[in-house]
């Protein structure tokens, strides 16, 4: 008996110690919020869990992008403000300049490039907004195929240095090098029947091309890991913060392409997840308020369910929502929040701003909050893209309705910004305290898309790392 009460004793004194050191972290941080500096220090010592809706190619910032285009051969055309691939008969860059020579010693140009691929200085203007500046930027980034596993160690070391647990990066294999053009040349009609349609497609030569192109990706993604490593001097006393991150991928279609290839793509997304254990889920990307997109969203919906069905389940998070009154008709933001969950088996939201346009959208939280799919909170983008922010977010509906809630970066290299940036916003904007940040970074590591193995250690590592850190308050 005294054994069992000196133990009861013992927990009872560590719950208040942990309780006591979790209400000092929570002072402090309430004491500072309006201070930038003393709230950045103090977020980006913070431990993190997870980034799941982080898009690689938009992770990357413009200077990355220009200096491995001065150093692997690249052309610049500056009419276009873009970054362009050599003839690829040998000739070089034609008639326009290497980025090199370029660049060399123009800082004006150079300037001009990194606005042109980025939010940076950015003004809106008559016909031009931020959400076509945001967009257009895709078209005019560029890197060899070689720059993978660069891109991996530029994300995931800024993610180590701002103690971030976990990633998971949305990137694109495949898709333009083999799908697209096999759909073009091959004339593939969709007619929206998902079974006959998976079928037709099978059929073709992407069917027969399918096992070719995974194990492509595989080893693409050997490649870029290992690059990664060898970058980050990874397993060396010389290793970077990036080498603890934990990084996962995700497959992500461009819903704004016919329907066929958006299909294709998603097939071999399934496949790939099924054999290669570090993707993990797959997501539709471009924007949803493209004619395409929005014409297409049923059918896309319904080509994940039958997938899903018919091919086994799969990891789905889901761009759906990313909209608001006045960017698309009143009739677009209805329902596509309601179908991405009941149709796309969504596990994840990404964005779900327009969240209380949709009908019944009430019954929708307590089914979001009661199977507890989770909504990815980007502050800088949706302020950028559709002009929301502060009390017009639909944060607090979000979270008044028990709907798990994580903050993420989306493309912090176009944004300019990092995932203590956004938790900056957070606090200052709208309002978010301590224990319910800790809460939220908490659920970007119990919602990702990996084995339970893997993340009962990175929850175990990431209660150490919070007890360190509190200690300090």
């Amino acid at each position: 008996m005294k054994k069992l009460l000196a133990l009861a004793a013992g927990l009872l004194l560590m719950s208040c110690e942990v309780g006591t050191v979790q209400t000092g972290a929570a002072g402090k941080m309430d004491t500072i919020k309006n201070n930038d500096i003393a709230l950045r220090e103090f977020l980006q010592a913070m431990p993190k869990g997870g980034d799941l809706h982080n898009h690689l190619f938009g992770a990357v910032y413009a200077e990355s992008w220009l200096k491995w285009a001065e150093e692997d051969g690249m052309c610049i055309d500056k009419s276009a403000l873009a970054i362009r691939f050599p003839n690829f008969d040998g000739s070089g860059c034609g008639d326009l300049p290497t980025a090199k020579a370029a660049l060399a010693g123009d800082q004006v140009l150079r300037n001009e490039l990194i606005d042109k691929f980025s939010l940076r200085d950015y003004v809106p203007n008559t016909g031009w907004s931020a959400h076509d500046q945001f967009f257009a930027t895709f078209g005019v980034m560029g890197a060899m195929p070689t720059r993978f596993g660069d891109m991996v160690a530029e994300t995931s070391n800024l993610a180590g240095e701002q103690n971030v647990t976990y990633l998971e990066l949305l990137h694109t294999m495949e898709l333009f090098e083999t799908i697209l053009p096999m759909m073009f040349a091959e004339n593939i009609q969709m007619t929206g029947d998902a079974a006959v349609d998976y079928k037709t497609l099978m059929d073709s030569k992407f069917g027969a091309e399918l096992p070719n192109m995974v194990a492509r990706a595989i080893t693409d993604i050997d490649k870029a890991e290992a690059r990664r490593n060898e970058l980050l001097s990874c397993g060396t006393d010389a290793a970077k913060p990036g080498c603890k991150v934990i990084v996962r991928y995700l497959n992500q279609p461009v819903r704004t392409l016919p329907s066929s290839a958006v299909y294709a793509h998603q097939i071999f997304g399934w496949e790939l997840m099924k054999q290669d254990s570090r993707f993990v889920g797959t997501n539709l990307v471009a924007p949803e308020d493209d004619f395409i997109a929005l014409r297409d969203y049923d059918e896309h919906m319904a080509q994940i369910d039958y997938l899903y069905k018919n091919l086994g389940p799969r990891n789905v998070s889901l761009h759906a929502g990313e909209l608001w009154l006045g960017l698309v008709h009143p009739d677009e933001l209805r329902d596509h929040i309601n179908k991405a969950v009941h149709i796309g088996h969504s596990k994840r939201i990404g964005h779900g701003t327009d969240i209380v346009f949709e009908t019944g959208y009430k019954d929708l939280l307590k089914y979001m909050a009661d199977n507890e799919i989770m909504v990815e909170i980007n502050l800088t983008s949706s302020d950028a893209l559709l002009g929301i922010n502060g009390s017009a977010h639909p944060y607090s509906v979000y979270k008044n309705a028990g709907v798990p809630i994580s903050f993420s970066t989306d493309d912090e290299g176009v944004a300019r910004i990092d995932l203590t940036h956004e938790y900056m916003r957070a606090v200052q904007e709208l309002g978010v305290s301590y224990s319910e940040l800790k809460t939220y970074t908490y659920n970007g590591l119990k919602y990702a898309f990996v084995d339970d193995e893997t993340k009962a250690a990175m929850i175990k590592d990431l209660d150490a790392r919070f007890i360190a850190f509190e200690k300090n308050y």
